[in-house]
This record gives C-alpha cells, sequence and structure tokens, in this order.
C-alpha cells in the first residue's frame, strides 16, 4: 500500500517516516482498505494561523465545533484562532472561557492568541506572563495597534517571552469612512475607499520596532504591492519578520467585486498589480505563509451590500481547492510551493507540530462551490458557483478520523 501512496511533502527523513505512518494508518482501518489510493493524494494536514471561530461571545456567527468541523472539510488540522472575542482573552481568566470550548468542542488542533492589549483597547498590555504557556502568540487582530510606544513595549515584553507579535497593520486616522479599496471600481461606484497606506504604513512603523527590539514579528493579511516590498527589504537586512497573506488577494482583484458583502473583506481585494506583487512574494519566499482569514457572519449581516456589510468572508473550506485551481493548475505556483505555504512553513515559525495529521484529496474531482455544504455557520464567500479541482475525501488528526467524504 505505501507503494500507492503520493505525498506532496518536502523532506526525504520527514516523508519516508511520514509515509510510513500513513500507510500504518491506513492498512488498520478495514473502511479504507480497498481504496485505491493510487488515484489519490495524502497531504499533510494543514495549517492555518488566522481564523475566527467568534466563541465565546458571538455564537451567532460561528464555534468552535462549526469552525473546527470546517477546518477538517478543507483539510486543516491546526488552525489558530484570533482574539477579537467577548471575552477578549487579555488575562489567564478570560483566555480559559476559549480554552474550555476548544477542550470540549474541538475536532482539530486548536490554538489561540492572546491579545496585545487589555479589551484590544490599544491602551494597556494584557497580562502575557500569565497567558504565554496557553497561547500560539500574541495579536490584536481585527484592530492595529495605534500607539508606537505601545507596540514597542508589547515587542519587549514578547522578545522576553519567546513569544511572536502577531500585527493586524492599519492606521485608523487613514482609513476616513471607506470600505473597499480606493481603486476604480470604488471610483465608478461612488463608494469610499481604503488607501493602500493604510496597511503599509503601519507594517513600516513595526518592522523598525522589530529591528530596533530583536522581537520575532509577524504581518497579517497583507494585500499590498507596498507591504510586500517592505518585508522584502527588512528580511533581506535580517529583521525577524513573516507574513501571510490570503487566497482571495491572490486570485482575486478589485476587478472582480460585486454589490454583496461576500466581497467585503479586510484589508479589501485591491488592484491587478497588487495581486501580482503578492504572487511575486509567494514566488520568491517574501511571503512566508496563506492563512484563510476565515471571519463568518450571519447571512443577515453580510445581506446589507458592500457598505453595510460587515468585514469578513470565510474561506476555510474553499482554501486548496482556490489555490490548487488557480495557481497550480494554471502553472504559476508549484504544488510542492503550495504545501511549503499551507503546511510547513506556518508550523515551523508557530511551534506547531505536525503528528498523525493528513487529508485524502481527489485532485481531478471537479466541485461547484456550494455553502449549503459547507460545515461552517458562515456561507459568505467570494467563490460562491465557481467550479474548482479538488475534492477532500478524508482528514485524519492526531490519529482520528475527523472528517471522511468517501
Amino acid at each position: 500500500m505505501e507503494n500507492k501512496i503520493k505525498l506532496q511533502i518536502i523532506g526525504d527523513k520527514q516523508k519516508t517516516a511520514f509515509c510510513s505512518d500513513v500507510a500504518g494508518f491506513l492498512t488498520t482501518h478495514s473502511a479504507f482498505s480497498s481504496l485505491d489510493l493510487s488515484k489519490y493524494v495524502i497531504f499533510p494536514g494543514f495549517c492555518d494561523v488566522h481564523v475566527h471561530f467568534r466563541e465565546p461571545g458571538f455564537l451567532h456567527k460561528e464555534n468552535i465545533k462549526t469552525g473546527s468541523l470546517a477546518s477538517a472539510r478543507g483539510g486543516y488540522t491546526a488552525v489558530c484562532t484570533m482574539p477579537n472575542l467577548k471575552p477578549v482573552p487579555d488575562s489567564l481568566e478570560t483566555l480559559m472561557v476559549q480554552l474550555d470550548a476548544i477542550k470540549k468542542d474541538a475536532v482539530v488542533n486548536v490554538y489561540p492568541y492572546g491579545s496585545i492589549t487589555k479589551g484590544q483597547k490599544g491602551e494597556e498590555l494584557s497580562d502575557f506572563e500569565e497567558m504565554k504557556n496557553e497561547v500560539v502568540a500574541f495579536s490584536d487582530d481585527g484592530r492595529g495597534v495605534q500607539n508606537e510606544q505601545m507596540m514597542l513595549s508589547a515587542m519587549e515584553k514578547a522578545k522576553s517571552l519567546d513569544k511572536i507579535i502577531v500585527a493586524h497593520c492599519e492606521v485608523n486616522e487613514l482609513l476616513k469612512g471607506g470600505y473597499i479599496h480606493n481603486g476604480e471600481y470604488a471610483k465608478k461606484h461612488g463608494h469610499k475607499g481604503i488607501c493602500s497606506e493604510s496597511e503599509y504604513a503601519q507594517i513600516e512603523r513595526d518592522l523598525y520596532l522589530a529591528e530596533k527590539t530583536g522581537c520575532r514579528y509577524h504581518v497579517c493579511h497583507i494585500s499590498a504591492k507596498e507591504s510586500v516590498e517592505l518585508i522584502r527589504k527588512a528580511k533581506a537586512k535580517g529583521v525577524d519578520v513573516t507574513c501571510e497573506t490570503a487566497p482571495h488577494y491572490l486570485v482575486l482583484d478589485d476587478s472582480c467585486l460585486k454589490e454583496e458583502g461576500r466581497f467585503k473583506m479586510n484589508p479589501p481585494l485591491r488592484d491587478k498589480k497588487d495581486r501580482e506583487a503578492l504572487v511575486e512574494g509567494i514566488l520568491d519566499g517574501t511571503i512566508d505563509m496563506i492563512a484563510t482569514d476565515h471571519a463568518p457572519h450571519s447571512a443577515e449581516e453580510k445581506s446589507r451590500g458592500l457598505e453595510g456589510s460587515p468585514f469578513g468572508i470565510v474561506g476555510i473550506e474553499t482554501a486548496f481547492p482556490v489555490l490548487y485551481t488557480h495557481l497550480v493548475k494554471k502553472e504559476i505556483v508549484t504544488l510542492d510551493k503550495i504545501i511549503d505555504l499551507l503546511v510547513f512553513n506556518p508550523r515551523q515559525r508557530f511551534g506547531i507540530p505536525l503528528g498523525l495529521d493528513f487529508s485524502l484529496w481527489d485532485l481531478n474531482a471537479e466541485e461547484i462551490v456550494d455553502t449549503s455544504k459547507f460545515l461552517s455557520m458562515g456561507k459568505a464567500t467570494p467563490f460562491e458557483g465557481e467550479m474548482l479541482f479538488g475534492k477532500n475525501l478524508l482528514t485524519v488528526c492526531g490519529g482520528k478520523v475527523v472528517y471522511q467524504n468517501l
């Protein structure tokens, strides 16, 4: 059976051991013994360092159970949950609410973030020391830390604890009520735009602070060409920085917008040159990983169009098929590279282990994105109705089947 398993995995030693473990698992489970595995591809478990599962506080949008089930359907066995919750995980006491829910309901490995500032208000540091052993890193995602001195203090504290600062970079005073990119679509349709500087100006500030402190620093969901270039230059200088982008920024731009809430996310879809710069950043290693920024809302909330809907789309169930269809099949990015970005790079940076975690894919299968089949409570995706290649048949996490569609 082992000879029939095709693995997209980097590193001969890892490949041999992983192949042996997977083969052993499949041969000891009678339900899979009759499968002709030569028709499929097995990937090690994907890792998403940027998801919103909305629990505690916003259970009408998502919860740990539905979010982790959706992750399993997408081939993900490890996810990192952002702290814009109620209560905000800014102390061990408030964090325990989420940890209890994870222990009770998660079907994949869920690693929470602690917030950088108390209540995500940007005024006082959270209890880093108290939470350090229970969180994967610290972030105020959903909000940029506006005060430079506060971010400096956060980086110094994180450095002392050998933790990563994960930054949502956004200068509030530059937003000016915008809700999509200030490009041609916004001008043509009379929408208020968000300038790219609102993102890259704060990245530039933080890169200076990261260099000054030696802090491990990670930038969330970059979308602008200037952001790519700033991070590229910082890496060349030896700054300890990594970054992520999301599938939608790599394959869509503002020319794809429609007057629907499923096209509204933060940062927004920018223009073609930004998208091309992101792809180039993937190819040259400037961008280290792809995260979904899976951000579910209720159907009613997302029914209010571009202006009235909240920011955020879902993506963890479609991420790999989107990337495979638009980047791999079109020979823009290799499959090995995509697996690095989805599996190995995020796990290495954030210290997330890979156990007996894998998913089984039929790469020749075509499926229409049908949100009624989503396991997430959120249904807002710009890829709704699109035909994509790649169907996940099985996800195993820690040697346990957590999703099956054989």
